[in-house]
C-alpha cells in the first residue's frame, strides 16, 4: 500500500505524464429506447483501451447528445496538451444523471481502472468538476492520480504565471479550491474533549493543514490587495494625462496576443497553447486621428472558467473594468465561435463590464475559404445596438486600418472636433503640438500668421482655444 501511494505521489518528470481523458454527457431528456439489434449496438461501449500505438481511440459521433460532449472533450484535449500531458486514452460516459459517489458510476470506474493499468497511465483527467466526495472515492478506486477540469486549468495557470503578481493570484485560487477538499478519517478527526473518555489525540493533521492554508490565504489576499493598490495609483497617474484604455478580451487561443503584437509592434509571447497570457500588458498606440490610446492584453476566458480564478484575477481584470472600449477578439475559423462568444459575455457579466462599448474583432480570416470570408464580411459594420464588427487577420495584418477606424469612432471620452487656428509663426511649440496630435487638413500662410484647419481630440483643441477661429464638433 505504501509503495502504491508513493507511485501516485511521484509522477514521472523525465517524460510527459500519460493521461486518460474522461468526458461526460448528462442529457436533459432521456434517450429513445431502442430494441433488437439497434438497441444492442447502442448499448455497446464506445470507449476502448489504447492499442500498442498509444493513439487516442475515436469516439463515434452517432450517439445521442454526443456533439456537446465531444466538442467539450476536444477543447479539454487542448488544455491537456497545454499542460504538457500525453494523451493515451479517451473515454466518454453518457448517463441520465451524475452518480453522487463517483460521477460516472461503478461500472465505468472499473473500466477506466483497467484502461489505466493497461496503458500505464500516470493520471486520469475528468472534463467535469468533481465534488470532494467524488474525488476521494475515485482516488481510492483508481490506480493513479485523479484531477478534474478546475484542477487542470489551475495547473496551466501555475505553469504560465511569470510575474510575482500572477503567481500570487494563481496560488490564491489553488488554495481556495484545495481547502474544502482536505479530508480525514476515524480517530484522526477527533479533538480534545471536556470530560472522561472524550479526550482525543488533540489537533489533527487535517486541522493543522486547514489552519496553515487559512493563514496563507490571508497573507495572499493582503499581498494581492497591495497589488490592487499599486494598480490604482498607476491608473490615477495615467488618468492625470487623459489617455483612454482599450482592453482585449476573448476566448483563450482566439489570437489576442498576436493581435496585440500586430497593433503595437510589441513582442509579447503569442502561442497556440491555451492561457499563454496571464499577466496584463499595456502599450500605447496612435489612431488615424492622431489620438493615443493604451491597449491592454488580458487573460483569456474559457467555458466553465472556475469562479475562484475570476475572483483571484480580479486585480488583473480591473483593466477590463476600467477600459473605455472592449475589443472582443473572436476566432472566426472556429466552428464553436458563437458558443465561445456567450462564454466570454458570461464572464464579462461577472465583472460588471457587459454594458461597455464593444467592437467584435473577427480574427483569423486568413484561415477561411472564399465563400466563408464573403459571408463573414457581410456581417461586419455597425449593428442597431451600436456594436461594430471588423474582419481581421492578426497574422497578415488585413483589416488593421478598419479596426483603427472603428476604435477611433467608438471613443467618446475625448471626442474629435473640427477647428480652425490662427497661430503666429514664432509659436513653434504650439505648432509642433498641433502637428503631433491633430490631423491637419489645410495650411495657409499670411504674413507672420499660419492658418490651420484641423481635426483633433477635444482635450488638445481646448489647450489652444486662444488661437481658434471657429469650431464644429464632428
Amino acid at each position: 500500500m505504501a509503495v502504491e501511494e508513493t507511485r501516485r505521489a511521484l509522477p514521472k518528470h523525465n517524460s510527459p505524464e500519460r493521461a486518460i481523458l474522461v468526458g461526460v454527457d448528462f442529457p436533459l431528456r432521456p434517450p429513445i429506447k431502442r430494441t433488437g439489434a439497434a438497441g444492442a449496438r447502442a448499448a455497446l461501449r464506445v470507449e476502448e483501451a489504447m492499442d500498442d500505438t498509444r493513439a487516442p481511440v475515436p469516439v463515434p459521433a452517432s450517439t445521442s447528445h454526443s456533439l456537446d460532449a465531444e466538442e467539450s472533450l476536444a477543447e479539454f484535449r487542448e488544455l491537456v496538451l497545454s499542460a504538457g500531458g500525453e494523451i493515451v486514452a479517451e473515454v466518454i460516459q453518457r448517463r441520465q444523471r451524475p452518480d453522487p459517489a463517483t460521477l460516472i458510476g461503478p461500472g465505468k470506474v472499473e473500466e477506466i481502472s483497467g484502461i489505466a493499468a493497461s496503458t500505464n497511465a500516470d493520471l486520469i483527467l475528468f472534463d467535469h468538476d468533481l465534488s470532494p466526495t467524488q474525488l476521494r472515492n475515485l482516488e481510492a478506486a483508481l490506480p493513479c492520480r485523479v484531477l478534474d477540469r478546475t484542477q487542470l486549468i489551475l495547473d496551466i495557470f501555475a505553469r504560465h504565471a511569470r510575474t510575482r503578481e500572477g503567481q500570487l493570484q494563481v496560488e490564491l485560487a489553488q488554495l481556495e479550491y484545495m481547502l474544502p477538499r482536505l479530508t480525514g478519517r476515524g480517530k484522526a478527526m477527533s479533538q480534545l474533549g471536556g470530560g472522561i473518555g472524550t479526550r482525543g489525540p488533540g489537533e489533527t493533521q487535517l486541522e493543522t493543514d486547514r489552519r496553515r492554508i487559512q493563514r496563507r490565504l490571508d497573507h495572499l489576499k493582503l499581498s494581492i490587495e497591495n497589488v490592487r493598490r499599486v494598480r490604482r495609483q498607476q491608473r490615477q497617474r495615467r488618468e492625470a494625462v487623459p489617455v483612454p484604455t482599450v482592453a482585449l478580451v476573448g476566448y483563450t487561443n482566439a489570437g489576442k496576443s498576436t493581435l496585440f503584437n500586430r497593433l503595437t509592434g510589441a513582442h509579447v509571447l503569442s502561442s497556440s497553447r491555451m492561457f499563454a497570457t496571464l499577466d496584463p500588458k499595456l502599450r500605447a498606440i496612435e489612431l488615424p486621428s492622431r489620438r493615443k490610446v493604451l491597449l491592454s492584453d488580458t487573460v483569456g476566458f474559457i467555458r466553465n472558467l472556475p469562479h475562484t480564478l475570476v475572483t483571484s484575477f480580479r486585480a488583473t481584470l480591473e483593466e477590463v473594468q476600467q477600459a473605455e472600449i472592449l475589443l472582443h477578439v473572436r476566432d472566426s475559423a472556429s466552428t464553436y465561435s458563437d458558443e465561445q462568444k456567450s462564454q466570454v459575455e458570461k464572464v464579462l457579466g461577472e465583472l460588471d463590464a457587459l454594458t461597455k462599448p464593444r467592437i467584435e474583432v473577427l480574427n483569423k480570416i486568413d484561415l477561411l475559404d472564399t465563400q466563408a470570408r464573403e459571408a463573414l464580411l457581410a456581417r461586419t459594420g455597425s449593428s442597431p445596438k451600436g456594436e461594430s464588427a471588423v474582419a481581421f487577420s492578426a497574422k497578415t495584418g488585413e483589416g488593421t486600418e478598419a479596426l483603427f477606424a472603428a476604435i477611433d469612432q467608438a471613443l467618446h471620452s475625448d471626442p474629435l472636433l473640427d477647428a480652425e487656428f490662427r497661430i503666429p509663426q514664432q509659436e513653434g511649440a504650439v505648432l509642433a503640438a498641433i502637428e503631433a496630435g491633430m490631423v491637419i487638413h489645410s495650411r495657409r500662410y499670411d504674413g507672420n500668421l499660419v492658418y490651420l484647419t484641423v481635426t483633433g481630440p477635444a482635450s488638445l483643441v481646448g489647450r489652444f482655444r486662444s488661437y481658434r477661429l471657429r469650431e464644429a464638433q464632428v
